[in-house]
């Protein structure tokens, strides 16, 4: 018998003292997406990515917000939202412990204002995103600077101004 305890001193601890003592997370775990709502310019591409629909958006029944949700308890953790984010909004963290007392508390959400065409008035997308695109085409300048212009107006309005031009330019053509 004494035999068998001096063994068992020798050998050491078999079992990981977790919860007791902190765990040692090996590189690469991925535990709960953080996410950081001031470089986020809410693109979508996160909720589009995540396979178990943890992520999503909704916009606002007077469509003046674009609301971004995640719910913990659908999370599987995959890492997608992460991958795909353009900003690096998203980063998974080591917490993996997302015990709650209600089930509600198990998500997480922000809002963002959506931009508005500046000839019909219609909502297009998040204006923290136009506002993005805009700064990167002032900054490369040259022929994409001129578009900065356009992108106050939907889709449709910017697609009729073009219908028009082509037409002026082909009264053109045709008188010369």
């Amino acid at each position: 018998m004494f035999k068998l305890f001096k063994e068992i001193r020798e050998t050491g601890d078999a079992t990981v003292e977790y919860p007791f003592a902190p765990y040692e997370f090996p590189d690469g775990f991925r535990g709960k997406p953080e996410h950081n709502e001031k470089l986020c310019i809410a693109c979508e591409a996160c909720a589009i990515a995540c396979p178990a629909n943890a992520i999503t958006m909704e916009l606002s029944e007077d469509q003046s917000l674009i609301t971004w949700n995640i719910n913990y308890g659908r999370c599987i953790f995959c890492g997608r939202c992460q991958e795909v984010c353009p900003m690096f909004a998203i980063e998974l963290t080591k917490e993996f412990e997302l015990t709650v007392l209600n089930k509600a508390d198990l998500g997480e959400s922000c809002a963002y204002e959506v931009a508005r065409c500046s000839c019909c008035g219609k909502p297009y997308a998040v204006k923290k995103e136009v506002d993005y695109v805009r700064n990167l085409l002032s900054k490369m300048g040259g022929p994409a600077a001129t578009d900065i212009k356009k992108l106050d107006r939907c889709l449709d309005c910017r697609r009729l101004e073009d219908a028009e031009a082509f037409q002026l330019q082909a009264r053109h053509r045709g008188e010369a």
